[in-house]
Parts: C-alpha cells; sequence; structure tokens
C-alpha cells in the first residue's frame, strides 16, 4: 500500500445507459487499493436503470458522488465531474471497464515518486464474453510494475510515437518506444489537477479527447509509464467509435486535428500523429458527405479542405515525407487492428 500520499483522487465516470455493465466497473473502481478516493458518477440523462444504480451506490459508499443531468453528450459529462472534483489528482473511466484493483495505488506511487505531471500504465482490450475472467484477474491486483519509464516533452512523443510497428523496433532497440506511446484516451492515467486548470472538453462535438489533447500535453514536462496492465477496456460493437458514421463526426475530428497542427507548429513539433488524423478524417467526410447530401455537410466540408491546405503548406518537404510515410504505416496498422476488433466477442 502506498505510503508516499494520501491526497484525494477524483474518479469522474460519465454514464448513460450503462446498466449491463456500471456495476462491475463501479466495483472495480471502489475496490482500489488506494482507499482515498472521491467516485463521481455522472449521470448524463440515461433512461434505463443506470441511474438508480448510481444512486444505490452512493447510499452504500461515501466516497461516491451522483450527479444527475439532462442528456448533454460525453463531453459535458467529463466537464460536470471536472467541475464537481475535488481531489489533488484526476482520473477517468469508461462506464464499462474494469480497473484493476491496484490502478490508482501504483500510478499515484509512480507520479510522486518521479515528480511527474503524469502517470500512464498499459491497458488490455476484451470481449464480453471475458468479463467474468476480467473482474476476477482485476480483484487480484497486478504485480509491482518491472519498471517505470520516465519522459520529457510529451507533446512529441504524442506526435511521433503512434505506430504499433514502429513502437516495437523501438523497444528493440532499447529505446522505449512503448512506454512513449501516448493517446488521446483519458483513462488509465493519473493527473496532476492543476493541469485541467481552465481546460474542458468542448460540448457537443466528437473527437473530445483528441480536442484537448495537445493543449493537456503541452503543459506537461515528464510523463512517467508504468510497465504493467492496469486497466481493461471492453470492446463493444455498438460502440460510437465503431459504428458508420455521418460527416458531422469526421468534421469534428478534422477540425481537432488542425487545432493540434496549431499548437504543434507554436511549439516546434512535427505533427505526424496530427497530420495522420486530418488526412485520413477528411477522406471519409468527403465520403459520407456523397451518401449523406447536405448542403451544411458541403459548406463545412469545403472550409475544412481550405483550412487543411493552408495548415499543410506550412510543412516543410521532409516534415510532409515523414508525416506521410508514418501515415501510410498507420494506415494499414488501423486494417489489421480493426479486423481484430471485430472478431472480439
Amino acid at each position: 500500500m502506498l505510503r508516499e500520499s494520501m491526497e484525494l483522487v477524483s474518479v469522474i465516470i460519465p454514464i448513460y445507459n450503462a446498466e449491463k455493465y456500471l456495476p462491475a466497473c463501479i466495483n472495480s473502481v471502489l475496490a482500489q487499493s488506494y482507499q482515498k478516493i472521491e467516485v463521481i458518477l455522472v449521470d448524463d440523462g440515461s433512461t434505463d436503470s443506470s441511474s438508480t444504480i448510481c444512486d444505490e451506490y452512493a447510499k452504500r459508499d461515501a466516497r461516491v458522488k451522483v450527479v444527475h443531468q439532462t442528456n448533454g453528450g460525453i463531453a459535458c459529462a467529463q466537464n460536470t465531474g471536472l467541475d464537481a472534483a475535488q481531489g489533488e489528482y484526476i482520473a477517468f473511466a469508461d462506464n464499462d471497464d474494469i480497473l484493476d484493483s491496484r490502478n490508482v495505488e501504483l500510478l499515484m506511487q509512480a507520479l510522486v515518486r518521479t515528480g511527474a505531471d503524469m502517470s500512464k500504465a498499459r491497458w488490455r482490450q476484451f470481449g464480453p464474453s471475458l468479463m467474468d475472467q476480467v473482474k476476477r484477474e482485476a480483484g487480484l491486483g497486478a504485480n509491482n510494475p518491472r519498471s517505470v519509464t520516465v519522459f520529457s516533452n510529451p507533446l512529441a512523443a504524442y506526435q511521433n510515437i503512434f505506430c504499433k510497428s514502429l513502437r516495437m523496433l523501438e523497444d528493440l532497440a532499447g529505446r522505449y518506444g512503448e512506454a512513449r506511446y501516448l493517446n488521446e484516451a483519458n483513462w488509465c492515467r493519473l493527473y496532476r489537477a492543476r493541469l485541467w486548470t481552465n481546460i474542458r472538453f468542448p460540448e457537443g462535438k466528437y473527437a473530445q479527447d483528441t480536442a484537448v489533447a495537445g493543449r493537456l500535453y503541452s503543459r506537461m514536462s515528464r510523463v512517467a509509464d508504468i510497465n504493467v496492465n492496469l486497466y481493461n477496456w471492453l470492446q463493444r460493437s455498438d460502440s460510437v467509435t465503431h459504428r458508420q458514421q455521418k460527416p458531422g463526426f469526421y468534421h469534428d475530428h478534422v477540425q481537432a486535428a488542425l487545432d493540434n497542427m496549431a499548437i504543434c507548429y507554436k511549439r516546434g513539433v512535427t505533427p505526424a500523429r496530427s497530420y495522420y488524423t486530418l488526412i485520413g478524417n477528411l477522406r471519409y467526410e468527403r465520403t459520407t458527405s456523397e451518401i449523406y447530401p447536405d448542403p451544411e455537410a458541403k459548406k463545412r466540408l469545403a472550409e475544412d479542405e481550405y483550412r487543411a491546405i493552408k495548415v499543410l503548406q506550412d510543412l516543410s518537404l521532409t516534415q510532409h515525407l515523414y508525416c506521410r510515410t508514418l501515415s501510410d504505416i498507420r494506415t494499414l496498422e488501423k486494417v489489421i487492428y480493426d479486423k481484430l476488433i471485430k472478431n472480439m466477442v
């Protein structure tokens, strides 16, 4: 059990119609070995029994706080959680995922001992049929990590270390590629609460995590990575990211990528990941604008294409070739990844 710090950790869980998996998620949070937590359940206008489930947990455990609100989307729910948080540290969890019982303990330990701004750990994906097995294993608690890697300039890491195959090659070369990998997800991390000052998720939009990633990583000097699995990510075929989307979905991702590229230019960072996000989602926005004809969608597409041309002109030839190469590698990896995810049951 960690003894270096017993500061309060606020765990924020946005909830919408999650009655099937919600109890397992909340149970995994309340079972944390690090007990000084407040669990903020933000019921975002659920129409199933999720609201009742939240209230029942609040009656049983004083650490649980419930906020009921009309449906405003996940960004709105996350912002409500941030506004309600009292902890010196912030963590997030999705309402259908399972936390290892030592998640907060080990993330806190890494954060305190290294003085980093954020700590993160590894995660695994699983299908619904493995839920019982995952719950048992998570309840046992992870072993102490084999290593803790601290790295600087997380914005550069986020932008340039995102291809799985290249991370594996870096690991073989002893350059800790996997440890330096950062994505847009905010779960399986522990943040110092001050990082979120004046940062909130854009409400009413998709890509809310991508939209704040650049600003968050720009505020961080160092990140600590724990080489152990502490989070279990449920893969469901009905999730937002696994469904065919309309043009607005891709438009929001294009806007987030463009905004992140602007941050990178100011910081002198080559925006390889945002280039990949921009090119891919712009292509999907064009395709879906033909499938779902809408004058407003056509107008947004024209504006996105114009802005993209202007932003891409700021890349040097070397940067453009570098970004294009990583984008092609990641596109191929995604084809394989999507097939694996679709086979999870």
